[in-house]
């Protein structure tokens, strides 16, 4: 019972880190591809709807790890080792992102430095959602070799391929278009909610853009992907709300209307991994030998499972309400 617990919670914390800290990932985005003369009305936006909670939204990446550490070591292990590389750059990138979102917002002198700390600001945004991504995909692609005996083998192929580069860009263009949608509602002014729509459907292009050369990846690399996502009644029905969620979307930011925009958006996303990761489910991470490592047959021992399912149950008891005290208070914090 309690390892169906833990791999819940793992489940939620990332989808949540992907839909809250990726909209982060993706808000950094946006200025990357805003004009001069817009960026700083873009980053007041910005502010307004991530500033106070955006460390926050790292609390799910810690519980993930925690999970993995804790209750699946095996499967951290093999990440750790075999993916150190662009989990290390991922890491690199958020550690950049914050310190310059800090500085660029919080400094108390507005120096010549400002200059530097926007471009870290905006490039480590696009860097860390793509190595995100990159580390997704190499997790499903079956290319890390745990038998290898060479470095580039062992530590390069498993995540430099044709699939996992795909999933990266896919992962940014996603990580855009969930910021896009989150700031239309974060402004009163007919020009930025007309600029941040506009944004929107070109990252939503993008995504589908990205989307297929996923898929031709997948077809090169010999990736079942599509079996995964057309030979499962889940995965195929949720590609069907996925699109007809997308459908809606478009119609809603042609007539303007923003009020359901931010659900639809996370109900999209949330659709497009469940439909990659359904068929494949419980397996985490699949290997170059045929294998995979399923997180049923690697969880910890019993009482150590049961222990970490106990702390999830009580800290989300815990945390969870004044989690969501915190975001609204932020939203009305202006009211």
């Amino acid at each position: 019972m309690m390892e169906q617990v833990v791999i819940t919670f793992l489940c939620m914390a990332i989808l949540l880190y992907f839909l809250l800290g990726g909209a982060d990932f993706g808000a950094g985005i946006i200025e990357l591809f805003t004009s001069t003369k817009n960026r700083s009305r873009t980053r007041k936006t910005m502010y307004h709807a991530i500033g106070p909670v955006w460390e926050a939204n790292h609390m799910w990446l810690i519980i993930a790890i925690v999970i993995l550490f804790v209750g699946f070591p095996l499967i951290y292990t093999t990440m750790s080792v075999y993916l150190h590389i662009p989990l290390a750059i991922m890491l690199i990138g958020i550690i950049a992102r914050g310190t310059a979102f800090v500085f660029r917002h919080y400094d108390a002198v507005k120096d010549d430095m400002q200059w530097l700390y926007n471009r870290i600001f905006r490039y480590s945004s696009f860097v860390t959602a793509l190595f995100l991504g990159i580390i997704a995909g190499s997790l499903i692609s079956g290319h890390i070799d745990t038998q290898a005996t060479d470095f580039y083998t062992a530590y390069i192929s498993g995540w430099l391929n044709w699939f996992s580069v795909a999933v990266g860009f896919f992962t940014v263009s996603l990580c855009g278009f969930l910021a896009a949608i989150y700031l239309i509602g974060e402004t009163t002014e007919a020009h930025d909610k007309r600029r941040f729509i506009k944004k929107a459907m070109f990252m939503n292009v993008a995504a589908v853009v990205f989307g297929a050369m996923v898929f031709i990846a997948a077809q090169r690399d010999k990736i079942p992907l599509m079996d995964w996502v057309f030979k499962s009644n889940v995965g195929l029905s949720a590609i069907v709300l996925a699109s007809l969620s997308l459908i809606l979307l478009w119609y809603l930011l042609i007539k303007g209307k923003t009020k359901i925009l931010r659900v639809l958006a996370g109900f999209q996303v949330t659709m497009i991994l469940l439909a990659i990761s359904y068929a494949h489910f419980p397996n985490f991470i699949r290997l170059k030998s045929g294998d995979a490592i399923s997180l049923l047959e690697t969880a910890g021992p019993e009482k150590t499972i049961y222990s970490l399912g106990l702390a999830l149950l009580l800290g989300s008891v815990l945390i969870l309400p004044f989690l969501g005290y915190l975001f609204y208070k932020f939203q009305k914090r202006e009211e």
